[in-house]
């Protein structure tokens, strides 16, 4: 194999999707270790660097620009990149536009998956996203590693300490919220409060300590929590809600305690890498293809027919949401 020393990584998406490449970076990294890794990935998941430190440098792409102001953005990304005359690139994507960008950036090795433009890369990948997309990612990598797949897995920073009385293994973190940009798309993966409130009261009535966690994208369903006084009142509460200073912060409380319950957002993958007891809920999209399968970590649906649908059949949530009628004694009896 070559002996790659300027390698950039290309993968555009959320947290989550950072989160879900982080199995490729480590092989590559582990294969070369003397080699330079860059990552380009959208503005919104540059926190990615507080959970790795695998990655020497990041190149933001706000892909998500509207009008021509997205296709600048890509040019100004493609001369940009062109300058620090890579000797690899991988890009994850669909779209035949991959290839086109890969090959006017130009490298010695140009990888990505299997599209209409594929001539144009230097080694091409079957795209199989019918199975766990870390492992979808990574088979990106196999060109040129010969290191076997890996979980994703973050190392917790060991300067943090646990705060308010809270003891290891002796709290439950509960992370209710999706992104707005989610919720702005009609992209629905959280049940409505009465399943929220119906849970936490029901641990906190078997004397369970809760820690709620959140951030200004979970603001509108935490100010509907923190309207019932069963639960803004009872001494095992802690409301944590814009309390943790990074998503680092957020991985050591999670790490710690007895369980993590969120749905399938950023805050799950990180859930995922500390290797915490979780339970994941999920309404319209696959479990199969987000979470890895784990003793430690049970997934809570509601298996109507039709789930699930998200992305393979359509791209935002129907009418009715049937999915996400989850009955939260589901996870309550299963915590003692």
């Amino acid at each position: 194999m070559n002996n790659y020393k300027n390698i950039l990584l290309i993968n555009y998406g959320g947290i989550g999707d950072e989160i879900l490449f982080l199995p490729t970076i480590t092989s590559i990294k582990e294969q070369y270790p003397n080699a330079k890794i860059t990552l380009a990935l959208e503005p919104r998941s540059k926190s990615i660097t507080n959970l790795t430190t695998l990655i020497d440098e990041i190149i933001c792409v706000d892909i998500k620009a509207k009008g021509i102001k997205k296709y600048l953005n890509i040019l100004k990304f493609i001369f940009d990149a062109r300058k620090k005359h890579f000797d690899c690139i991988i890009s994850s994507g669909k779209s035949p536009f991959v290839a086109i960008i890969l090959f006017l950036i130009n490298a010695k090795e140009k990888i990505g998956y299997n599209s209409k433009t594929c001539f144009l890369l230097t080694k091409k990948v079957e795209l199989n996203d019918n199975q766990y997309a870390a492992k979808m990612y990574h088979d990106l990598a196999k060109p040129i590693v010969e290191v076997e797949y890996k979980d994703p897995k973050i190392d917790i920073i060991s300067d943090f300490e646990l705060k308010d009385n809270l003891e290891k293994n002796q709290y439950i973190c509960i992370h209710p919220g999706v992104s707005k940009m989610s919720i702005s798309k009609n992209i629905l993966k959280c049940p409505k409060l009465p399943f929220w409130n119906g849970l936490i009261e029901g641990l906190l009535n078997k004397n369970k300590t809760i820690v709620l966690l959140g951030t200004n994208d979970d603001k509108d369903l935490i100010d509907e929590i923190l309207k019932n006084e069963n639960i803004r009142n009872h001494s095992n509460f802690k409301n944590y809600f814009n309390k943790t200073k990074s998503i680092m912060e957020m991985a050591f409380l999670m790490k710690n305690a007895q369980y993590v319950i969120c749905v399938d957002s950023a805050p799950l993958h990180v859930a995922v890498c500390t290797n915490a007891n979780t339970f994941a809920i999920f309404g319209p999209t696959n479990e199969k293809k987000l979470v890895p399968q784990r003793d430690n970590l049970k997934v809570i649906s509601n298996n109507t027919n039709c789930r699930p649908c998200l992305w393979h059949k359509r791209m935002n949530n129907c009418e009715n949401s049937d999915c996400l009628n989850i009955d939260y004694k589901l996870i309550l009896d299963k915590i003692n």
